[in-house]
């Protein structure tokens, strides 16, 4: 009997999930938990993707979309998964984005639409169930030439009439559209050869089997998602089951429940998923689970804290969670996912680190003596198939271990650049050296190497600078979500502002409802004020507490700083209660000015808005 082929050694994503469809059959490739509770779930098999995929890739030949961009539009991930594999069928370049609609203040609806623009594409695969919504946004996003197409109906394509297609390494495998949160959404160009390579890693660094069962409600168009808890499984002859982000967010035990019913062994998402577990399941609830099953709590996305991996180790032992559990993990959509996580029944690292140090730009240990002048971080251990150098962001020298620089990466891995921007691809895909060494993809993230693991410690283009002392705007605002009980439930964002000269701190955080009578809210941004002053050394001279939900985030729950900055500075958010600097408010009255509106509005009586 022949020896079966490796499909994580196939040199396309395509060849490798044709191959694993012959072979598994009707197994099951995938589970959908409905919305709403005990709704049934809907399963995938691999034969019914191969199916599916021909049928849908008969269509796209058909409208001759091969190597086109071709974006999807789902809140299924079972349809969703059958339009991306038919994408591969038809050599389309599948580009995976939110359904329009959702969101505040059509923030949702504003980014796929500039998505659109920005790839050019000419097609949308969607569902029936969101079709008149799509369409609507279409027509209101004034695009020509857009066709529209609900891959769910029947009579739609015939999977005999697929012709298949030579799928080169070098090929797009897809478009990662990033989340924002720090530019506008940009199209990162992922080859077959790029998640081939991110697949193996996964493999070898999370030591994988076919035995592992995958457990998400990561959105499929965010990369931890799709690559990670959907793709991931395909290779490894496994299967994975998904729930919507917005049905964790409402009830995350059901998230829960499901790792325990599905047997779940490899799930996760970002830092706060794990802080909602803890703050909104039950005692009774936490004593009839059962996560022994559960080995590799993904923590990435999101700067990682060992505070919360601590308490949720804690609060879930009783339910059989394992203490290495939790696996804090980093990687970015420009290198396909993963780049670095620790060892897996390992426990994690967490170093205590000097803060005025890192301020300095060293990473040095704190003192023996613990003090409100240390700061933990979180290892997210070596960087396994890439050459990977800390560098110093301005002189473009490497760094040696210990110090705080830009992590710059070469390998595999790395995508091809952004869509239709040579000049950024140039930038920011083909760094290099003083040393004049090449071909680094610079990260725009913080870190530094400690005894061969990774530290991340912030991002460079959110790092605040204050009186030459680097402030990482993250832990700002942890500390002022401590600071209160009206400030926990809530989130916030925390950058500076120039003034002419000089840069001041502005920190933005949601409060409570119950929580806002003006004297309150005064009391609350003294109790910040001082905080922030003890932690930090710093003034804080800019408080605004807005209403929940003002906080702008992507999808994933990262916190859009950038953004969060542009709408203070055009004086569009909107606070129940706000302290100001003179200087910053005199700036933003000459932005408010500039754009033809008083946009600073004066505090209403009784000092505050409604909610």
């Amino acid at each position: 009997m022949p020896e079966l082929t490796d499909v994580f050694e196939l040199p396309s994503f395509t060849e490798a999930l044709r191959e694993q469809a012959g072979r598994l059959g009707e197994a099951v490739a995938h589970v959908e938990i409905g919305e709403r509770a005990g709704s049934s779930p809907r399963r995938l098999t691999y034969g019914e993707l191969d199916r599916q995929a021909r049928r849908i890739a008969s269509l796209l030949q058909e409208r001759g979309a091969g190597g086109a961009p071709v974006l999807l539009l789902y809140g299924s991930t079972t349809d969703f998964l059958t339009a991306y594999a038919g994408c591969l069928y038809a050599g389309a370049v599948a580009v995976p984005a939110p359904l329009p609609g959702a969101g505040p203040r059509g923030r949702r609806s504003d980014r796929v639409s500039a998505v659109l623009r920005d790839t050019g594409a000419r097609w949308v695969l969607t569902e029936a169930a969101a079709a008149p919504e799509v369409s609507r946004w279409l027509a209101d996003s004034l695009t020509e030439g857009v066709s529209c197409l609900a891959t769910d109906l029947p009579g739609l394509g015939d999977a005999e009439a697929w012709r298949p297609v030579r799928t080169r390494p070098e090929d797009l495998a897809f478009l990662q559209y990033t989340s924002g949160s720090v530019s506008d959404p940009r199209g990162v160009m992922v080859s077959h050869r790029n998640v081939m390579d991110n697949q193996r890693l996964l493999r070898q660094v999370l030591r994988t089997t076919a035995e592992d069962r995958f457990g998400s409600w990561l959105p499929h168009f965010h990369d931890m998602g799709f690559i990670a808890h959907l793709l991931h499984p395909l290779l490894l002859g496994s299967f994975s089951v998904q729930m919507s982000a917005t049905a964790f967010v409402k009830r995350p035990l059901r998230w829960l429940q499901a790792i325990e019913e599905y047997g779940v062994s490899v799930g996760g998402g970002p830092n706060f998923c794990y802080d909602l577990c803890v703050e909104r399941i039950s005692d009774e609830d936490v004593a009839r689970l059962d996560l022994s099953r559960w080995r590799l709590a993904l923590n990435g996305a999101e700067p990682v804290r060992a505070s919360t991996m601590d308490a949720f180790t804690r609060r879930f032992a009783p339910a059989g969670l394992r203490a290495e559990a939790p696996y804090p993990c980093y990687g970015l959509a420009e290198a396909t996912l993963l780049v670095s996580a620790g060892a897996p029944g390992a426990l994690y690292t967490a170093s205590a680190v000097d803060a005025a140090a890192l301020d300095e730009g060293r990473f040095a240990p704190a003192g023996p003596v613990p003090s409100a002048y240390a700061r933990t971080l979180t290892a997210c251990g070596p960087a396994t198939g890439y050459d990977l150098r800390i560098v110093d962001p301005e002189s473009r020298s490497e760094l040696p271990p210990g110090a705080v620089g830009e992590i710059w990466l070469r390998g595999d891995s790395v995508a091809r650049g952004y869509w239709r921007r040579p000049a950024e691809t140039e930038r920011t895909f083909r760094a290099t050296l003083a040393t004049g060494e090449t071909g680094f993809l610079r990260t725009g993230d913080l870190g530094a190497l400690e005894d061969g693991r990774l530290y991340v410690t912030g991002r460079l283009k959110e790092l605040i600078i204050l009186s030459g002392r680097n402030i990482y705007p993250q832990d700002v605002e942890w500390t002022v979500r401590g600071t209160a009980p009206a400030l926990g439930g809530g989130v916030g964002a925390a950058f500076s502002v120039d003034t002419g000269g000089s840069e001041q701190l502005v920190v933005v955080h949601e409060v409570r409802a119950s929580d806002s009578d003006a004297a309150g809210l005064r009391t609350l941004v003294r109790r910040i004020q001082d905080r922030v002053a003890a932690e930090f050394g710093i003034p804080v001279g800019n408080v605004l507490l807005v209403r929940a939900g003002a906080i702008a985030r992507t999808t994933s729950g990262k916190i859009q700083r950038t953004l969060m900055r542009t709408l203070f500075l055009q004086g569009a958010l909107h606070a129940d209660h706000e302290v100001l600097d003179p200087a910053v408010a005199a700036l933003v009255r000459s932005r408010g000015a500039a754009l033809g509106e008083d946009l600073l509005r004066p505090e209403p009586a009784g000092g505050g808005g409604r909610w």
